[in-house]
């Protein structure tokens, strides 16, 4: 294995002006030593990482990083702005660019030296050395740990044993250490981040730092891509407060149950250790113990400022539609396959627990229907009930549920599972704010929260907004009524825009809404089959013409995004719209209109057709329950095409623009989810 760094990755006159020029930069370097086999394919996982969070840090650093299945061996590329370079860190650009290539399969060892450079990154020592050494092979050197920061500085030839891995390591024995003779106040801390090779360990480093200078004891779990040792059970139990500087879940939260928490991003536990730490004492002053810290209960992320409120009303949003989609998909499948065996008229057969003969299809088929309408029945309870959860943890379960149910029971439908999903949120984290006794403390998550809550929520949607809500859905249901007949073909454009906006978001589940309650009657109307059909086909395309343009043009596409193309494949043909969430997620002003466009087309195209619909779900597999299958098919063909077309013209262009303007790196992030190959809590 050669040497991670060498001079030939070192870059002290880096002229590029963007964070893309940068890391294309030193990235070619990378690929001149063979380091990096597909340049093009790893920056765009480059972007995809930086597309998740910026990374650049206070003190003029910038560690663009990512795991790819181009880089054959762990790689640091390091440059050096005169200028200053922009990676979005609070504090302005860096002039210490650092660029970390890891392999797909990076080993334990090289992560672990990564992990030691970042906590390095945090000794002002160390940078200054950078700043001033005027050699490559010096600063090569100094990185490698082969020099210490005086002697790279001066590039005197005499070497060190203070070694990245070596002096990471004294610093973490060192925090655990106490010679006071009073007891220190205790912390235990936990740092992750979505690749877990920069900002984990740098978190850790800055915390630790922070601690020795506040004269508290600091022990932190990092859980990185280099694997984690789970805390001490003693020494979680002996801490007098807890910090978690995190940007994907915690592993085994549960641990910590019980104590003063600050839960913030990563980010924050690198700029500002000194803050959390006051904090958290603070909490444990006053006796109050955070949100999600007793058992059953969420956390407050209290010093995540990079996540707005409406990012976080998108994330309790899309919480309750993740949950619902699985209801929707069995009781949508099983009506369907009722519908089958049964025929027609399955929905008018007498319950199968008073009549059923095992030899008979009609029986089968009526148990089916059955159970998928019994399974759709939970669709808006699961809906507001996981928003609540998004929002407030498993205490917001009860009147999340509760207040979904009541909006069943007003007619409050999908809007109202909506409002009280997020007021059920709402009420749970205004309880949890109110300052409660130590004895009372135990039963809160279990009694009274739920107690008090659901009846909150209940007197709400019974008393003072449910009629409104149920009138403002039974008004939009009324208007889009409205559009059919000689405006069918409107119509059908409508709701493939709406299906196609968001994805299996909240107007694509009005749409769908729109559409199942119109055939969920005994004798459904032409008309409402028609619109039933419009609706699925549209939902179909997106992920169709994702999966059709990644097979058409995959080099536009990162690795990622073309194996999520592969999956797409099957989740467009099941009616699953969520299959096209990551390709939207990673480059939305390309991919959401050219979505919508071609979804209005299939829906038109749909109306124009006369295809009809008897069954709320299952794509393809529900053909023989549609109405002029074959025009139906050129429908959602049609609208494939057309998708998938705009969206490879629009990607190729972004990929002719001139270097320098942004080509590729920020352009071509691929979702924001992790690599499948990626450790997802790393």
């Amino acid at each position: 294995m050669s040497e991670m760094i060498t001079a030939d990755l070192v870059d002290l006159d880096l002229s590029a002006e963007t964070k893309e020029a940068a890391a294309r930069a030193l990235a070619e370097r990378m690929v001149t030593l063979g380091r990096v086999t597909d340049l093009e394919g790893f920056l765009a996982d480059v972007a995809a990482r930086e597309a998740q969070m910026p990374t650049g840090l206070d003190g003029g650093i910038g560690i663009p990083h990512c795991r790819s299945e181009h880089v054959t061996e762990p790689t640091l590329g390091f440059g050096r702005s005169a200028a200053g370079i922009d990676f979005g860190a609070p504090d302005g650009p860096a002039d210490l660019i650092f660029l970390i290539a890891a392999p797909a399969g990076a080993d334990d060892a090289h992560l672990t030296i990564l992990s030691a450079l970042a906590r390095q990154l945090m000794n002002a020592e160390f940078t200054s050395a950078l700043r001033a050494v005027d050699d490559a092979a010096a600063a090569a050197a100094l990185i490698r740990g082969d020099k210490s920061p005086a002697a790279a500085a001066s590039t005197a030839p005499e070497g060190s044993q203070n070694s990245v891995a070596v002096s990471a390591a004294a610093s973490a024995d060192t925090a655990t250490g106490t010679t006071t003779s009073e007891r220190p106040f205790r912390i235990v801390a936990v740092t992750s981040c979505p690749t877990g090779i920069a900002h984990t360990y740098m978190a850790a480093e800055s915390l630790e730092n922070a601690g020795r200078e506040a004269g508290v004891e600091l022990v932190v779990e990092t859980q990185g891509s280099a694997g984690f040792t789970r805390l001490d059970p003693a020494v979680i139990a002996a801490a007098d407060g807890v910090i978690f500087a995190h940007d994907v879940p915690v592993r085994d939260k549960d641990r910590f149950a019980g104590k003063p928490t600050v839960d913030v991003g990563v980010k924050a536990g690198i700029n500002k250790p000194a803050e959390l730490i006051t904090e958290v004492r603070g909490k444990a002053a006053r006796g109050e113990v955070s949100a999600g810290s007793a058992p059953g209960t969420p956390v407050e992320r209290s010093g995540d400022s990079a996540e707005g409120y409406g990012s976080k009303l998108r994330k309790w949003l899309m919480s309750g539609v993740s949950y619902m989609v699985p209801f929707v998909a069995a009781g949508g499948l099983l009506i369907a396959l009722g519908f089958a065996i049964g025929g027609y008229t399955v929905n008018k057969a007498p319950s199968v627990m008073d009549h059923f003969m095992w030899t008979q299809a009609d029986s089968w088929g009526a148990l089916f229907f059955q159970i998928g309408v019994v399974s759709f029945g939970f669709l808006v309870p699961v809906l507001a009930g996981y928003i609540a959860y998004g929002m407030a943890d498993r205490p917001g379960l009860v009147p999340g549920f509760v207040g979904g149910a009541i909006s069943l029971t007003i007619n409050a439908g999908f809007l109202g599972g909506l409002a009280a999903g997020l007021i059920a949120g709402g009420v749970v984290i205004g309880i949890q704010k109110v300052k409660i006794p130590a004895a009372l403390r135990g039963i809160m998550p279990v009694v009274v929260i739920p107690l008090i809550s659901a009846a909150i929520v209940g007197f709400l949607m019974f008393v003072v907004i449910g009629k409104p809500i149920a009138s403002a859905q039974k008004g939009m249901t009324d208007w889009l009524n409205g559009l059919t007949g000689t405006n069918a073909v409107l119509l059908g454009a409508l709701l493939g825009l709406m299906m196609c906006f968001d994805l299996g978001g909240p107007v694509n589940k009005v749409a769908y809404t729109f559409a199942t309650a119109g055939i969920a009657v005994a004798n459904p109307s032409d008309s409402a089959m028609k619109i039933m059909a419009a609706v699925m086909a549209a939902g179909m395309v997106p992920p169709l013409a994702m999966a059709l343009a990644t097979t058409v043009r995959g080099k536009l596409f990162t690795q990622t995004e073309r194996e999520n193309g592969k999956a797409a494949w099957v989740l467009g043909a099941s009616f699953i719209s969520e299959g096209a969430i990551p390709f939207a997620a990673a480059d939305p002003l390309r991919v959401i209109p050219s979505a919508m466009v071609g979804g209005a087309v299939t829906g038109s195209l749909s109306m124009v057709f006369d295809a009809t619909l008897r069954a709320p779900h299952g794509g393809i597999f529900v053909v023989p329950l549609i109405g002029n299958p074959f025009l139906y098919l050129i429908a959602i063909a049609a609208g494939v095409c057309v998708s998938a077309a705009l969206v490879v013209l629009l990607k190729g262009m972004r990929k002719q623009a001139p270097e320098g303007a942004g080509t590729g790196v920020a352009d071509a992030a691929t979702a924001t989810k992790v690599d499948p190959k990626e450790p997802v809590a790393a």
